[in-house]
């Protein structure tokens, strides 16, 4: 895989390598930045760096991050709700507990099983093994849209697209309280829980994440809130709803402990994608509604 370059901020000066590695990357863990650096994939310049080193602030890094190991990765008929589909991109709309691609303790099952199944040896290969055709993610318990790409092409004009912003994903939420505010920007970095690694947060050093909403209605001790992602950090809508004070609905995670009777998980559905063609270079707009139980809890909350 190509090096990353990390610049490190001026207000990091005196932070662990490996802490900051985790907080600056999605997806890795401090162990695992730790490893890297133990493996001596984390270099200023060409001196590779030990995981306790100290930052100076204003130096850049060059990561190795190693390839994805090989899995076994089966085909599996898995029943999938195709919103687009043609030679170059899938559109699915997601349910609710259908994990997007194997992972510790979801080895299968997953879409990127079913993918496999529907699509055969037409998917791309950019993401690696572990995740074939998968442009960007979605949470397990978060439905709606998530799109595909079945060859590299695809693949590389749609990762384009979600640097410039020009990928734009429009999702649907019920977070508990009254947004002070009928529309506003969260700017706020977002990284890895200082203390609970399972956990994102906004954090001093965090990537650089941006949500915009909206509310839409105002219901009993609740807000229906559209949200429009400028950029796509792990668990971002719900670590900025919560970062504002207003969780989720049946987040468990972020806000409240106890889940929402009739409702798996939190509140919260991919409603809207659009993007640019990557061969025709047209603009696809698309929609799905929202699942029933969403449905339920608004009426409930009228």
């Amino acid at each position: 895989m190509t090096p990353e370059q990390i610049l490190v901020p001026a207000e990091d000066a005196g932070k662990r390598l490996d802490a900051f590695l985790a907080g600056q990357m999605e997806d890795l863990t401090r162990s695992a930045a730790a490893r890297l650096c133990e493996e001596g994939r984390v270099r200023l310049g060409e001196k590779p760096l030990a995981k306790n080193y100290r930052l100076a602030g204003g130096e850049t890094l060059t990561v190795d991050l190693p390839e994805p190991e090989p899995i076994d990765a089966v085909p599996q008929n898995i029943p999938l709700d195709i919103v687009y589909e043609d030679e170059d991109v899938i559109v699915i709309n997601k349910p609710k507990g259908l994990v997007v691609h194997p992972a510790p303790g979801h080895p299968d099952g997953t879409l990127v099983n079913a993918l496999l199944y529907h699509c055969g040896e037409s998917l791309s290969g950019i993401g690696g093994a572990l995740r074939p055709g998968i442009v960007h993610r979605i949470d397990r318990d978060t439905s709606g849209l998530i799109i595909a790409a079945k060859n590299d092409f695809a693949h590389q004009r749609l990762s384009a697209q979600l640097q410039d912003h020009t990928l734009a994903r429009v999702y649907r939420c019920i977070v508990v309280g009254s947004l002070p505010q009928e529309a506003g920007t969260v700017d706020a970095p977002i990284g890895r829980h200082p203390t609970d690694r399972k956990k994102m947060a906004v954090i001093s050093g965090g990537r650089s994440a941006v949500t915009h909403y909206q509310v839409l209605e105002h219901l009993r001790g609740h807000s229906y809130v559209e949200c429009r992602l400028e950029t796509g950090r792990t668990h971002q809508i719900r670590v900025h709803m919560a970062h504002l004070g207003h969780p989720i609905l049946g987040d468990t995670v972020y806000g409240a402990k106890r889940p929402v009777p009739g409702l798996q998980g939190q509140c919260l559905h991919a409603v809207g994608l659009k993007f640019i063609h990557p061969r025709t270079e047209r603009m696809v707009e698309l929609s799905c509604p929202l699942p029933e139980e969403f449905l339920r809890q608004l009426e409930k909350l009228r």
